[in-house]
């Protein structure tokens, strides 16, 4: 059976209605589902057998039965450990179906069909009682419905129905409890991921400063939490201005409370300097005592730790309101104001302690500005970027003539501003100052002689940026708007870029490779089966397909040079046959070719390029930096190849890569 599924195509912009096999979603939730990264989490699958294997033993050695619940069971896993620990019986809850099947084939195959049920429902609808998918209330409850944020999936609500109608009073929990820890912090890296910073525009007739108005300036932001690998974060990014503190812990043993509530600490700044970012991560106790403890403190909290790589939790970087100037040793209140899914931060100077407190405001921060709806984090970051921003002041420069009438084609672009201030007699925005900038609300294919007064376009600039791109080559809808636009343009027209290049290069990665690895067995039990219907969803599609990735927070090292593959020429319209490469790129390094990175580099004008991927190769061991304001699109091998010298080396990867210009899309091919 098929299905139609509408989607506006990022590339060409046009809205598309395709035909999908009925498995389609199925298939897309499971192949980018993070549910290999954590079976191969060492570190947390050990410490929560441990803990299973001792709240099983304290309920024995209380004369109990041990029955177990375990909400959002995956694969079964810790089902099957409370099983092989001795449980009398579990309770596996699972409300994905395929994931439930998945669990019921594994549960067989390691021999607990006889201790171990596995109910597909939302634990909310789940019954007790001699007719209920439970017999009786559960006296283990064991969960694992946490994200980066700890509360994010939902567990509070979880473990507040559970409480009250699933297990029984006093039960044990594992994890025990969480733990949630703060550290305040300057940042001027993080900071511009928030806030617009001025730009300093030199032109002829003096410097000119772009600034961001009043009501941007002001704006609290969003207060969805930006997660991030902090242990990519150098320390030199930031400054440490507090001690780490505990914000707040649950105790999941005990009934638990997900109504909006507060937490409050004092914190005496170990340095003077501007709050701006609260840092912020968690740890579990799997038992009462805390002796075994999964934390994800970074790396410079505990320097000495071996640490546990893991991307389906990850640290937390919660933007203060506003930038607040603190003192060495003069006491200020943090507080933690959260609702059921979610936590935001509030910074005050010291207060007398009988002041009323009810003047705590829990509700959430509501972006004011429309910036924070407009730009991501990464592109407040990209927009904050002088370097950046130079390349694009310096190219202007040279295409810029007192008469020019230019268009700008890009979202929520400074470019308008920037032509502005370097002379520019008048510019059109084709998607977002008064006088002398003329905003267009229409789609490119849809501009009249009307919107531009009759005139015909000189320059068209574009970043190009577009909210809707997820892949690197998506911004290539600059192309296909430049090719609409084009009954407005001048014979002469300059397009600024004029052309853009996608780049590839064969790396290694540290860690990433993890979330597409599979496991066998975890723990000693066998997963194959989840490998098995991870690897049949990937081959549906994905595995075919790029991916994007930060690779700044991910580290890898180039097994070959980097190479351009196709070329996109921006001065000619988009045209009707396919571009399409075949070659080989070479491999120069010893290691394990992972895949494939690629991504897109903007030829400005002259000699001045903008990259969205690669930035150097650091040293020869390979390591490479990446532009830190984008995603780059990661192609993984199906097999990997480990050469452990030169000679084992396979000579090349043979590659081919098509652009369809009728769909916008880059279909590639790799052999090892």
């Amino acid at each position: 059976m098929k299905t139609f599924c509408g989607r506006a195509n990022p590339t060409t912009g046009a809205m598309e209605w395709l035909e999908e096999d009925e498995d389609y979603d199925y298939h897309q939730e499971i192949a980018r589902s993070r549910y290999a990264d954590m079976l191969h989490d060492k570190d947390r699958n050990t410490k929560y057998y441990q803990g299973i294997r001792a709240a099983v033993s304290r309920v024995k050695e209380r004369g109990e039965k041990a029955i177990v619940l375990d909400i959002g069971t995956g694969t079964g896993l810790l089902s099957m450990m409370a099983a092989s620990a001795g449980a009398d019986f579990c309770y596996a809850i699972e409300v994905f179906k395929p994931m439930a099947n998945a669990a019921v084939k594994i549960v067989e195959k390691n021999g607990f069909r006889d201790k171990i049920k596995v109910i597909n429902k939302h634990s909310t609808e789940v019954t007790v009682g001699p007719d209920g998918d439970m017999q009786c209330r559960a006296n283990i409850l064991v969960t694992e419905l946490f994200d980066t944020e700890l509360i994010g999936e939902g567990a509070l609500p979880t473990y507040e129905h559970a409480h009250k109608c699933l297990v029984q009073e006093g039960c044990e929990a594992v994890p025990h409890r969480a733990t949630v820890y703060v550290q305040l912090v300057e940042s001027r890296r993080m900071w511009s991921w928030n806030k617009l910073f001025p730009v300093h525009v030199k032109a002829e007739d003096g410097e000119k400063i772009i600034v961001s108005p009043p009501e941007m300036e002001n704006c609290p932001g969003v207060p969805s939490v930006c997660d991030i690998q902090l242990n990519q974060m150098p320390s030199s990014d930031f400054t440490a201005l507090s001690d780490v503190e505990m914000m707040f812990s649950v105790d999941f043993s005990k009934p638990v409370r997900s109504a909006s509530t507060y937490y409050r600490v004092q914190l005496e700044p170990v340095k003077s300097g501007k709050a701006q970012i609260v840092l912020s991560w968690w740890d579990i106790d799997m038992d009462p005592s805390g002796m075994i403890n999964c934390t994800m403190a970074p790396y410079w909290v505990k320097p000495t730790s071996v640490f546990q790589w893991r991307d389906h939790w990850m640290h937390c970087v919660y933007f203060l309101p506003r930038e607040e100037p603190v003192l060495q040793g003069e006491k200020v209140y943090l507080t933690a104001c959260r609702d059921a899914y979610s936590v935001w931060y509030k910074l005050q100077k010291a207060r007398e302690e009988e002041e009323n407190e009810a003047d705590v405001c829990v509700d959430s921060p509501v972006c004011r500005c429309q910036a924070h709806l407009l730009w991501n984090r990464p592109r407040f970051g990209e927009l904050n970027d002088q370097n950046r921003t130079h390349q694009y002041i310096k190219s202007l420069m040279t295409v810029l003539k007192p008469d020019s009438i230019c268009l700008c084609i890009s979202d929520g672009s400074l470019l308008p501003v920037l032509a502005h201030y370097l002379g520019a007699k008048q510019f059109f925005k084709a998607n977002h100052l008064e006088d002398k900038i003329k905003i267009i609300e229409a789609r490119p294919e849809l501009l009249t002689p009307c919107h531009l007064e009759d005139k015909k376009i000189s320059v068209l600039v574009g970043e190009p940026f577009f909210t809707t791109s997820l892949l690197p080559w998506h911004n290539l809808y600059f192309w296909y708007a430049r090719t609409a636009v084009a009954s407005h343009l001048t014979s002469d027209v300059t397009v600024l870029p004029q052309a853009a290049s996608l780049h590839m290069m064969i790396v290694e990665f540290q860690d990433l490779w993890r979330i597409r690895s599979p496991c066998g067995t975890c723990e000693g039990f066998d997963v194959r089966t989840m490998d098995e219907m991870i690897n049949n969803s990937l081959n549906f599609r994905e595995s075919k397909e790029a991916e994007p990735h930060p690779l700044w927070e991910y580290p890898c090292k180039s097994l070959s040079d980097p190479q351009k593959v196709l070329t996109f020429d921006f001065r000619k319209t988009v045209p009707h046959q396919c571009l399409s490469i075949e070659g080989t790129v070479n491999l120069l390094r010893k290691g394990k070719s992972h895949g494939a990175v690629l991504w897109m580099e903007y030829h400005l004008a002259a000699d001045i390029f903008v990259s969205t991927g690669l930035m150097q190769v650091s040293n020869e061991k390979g390591n490479c930096e990446w532009n830190p304001h984008c995603k780059q699109a990661v192609y993984f091998f199906s097999s990997v190849i480990e050469s452990e010298t030169l000679s084992d080396l396979p000579s090349a990867v043979t590659y081919a890569i098509n652009f369809d210009p009728k769909t916008g899309e880059i279909a590639m091919d790799f052999k090892l």
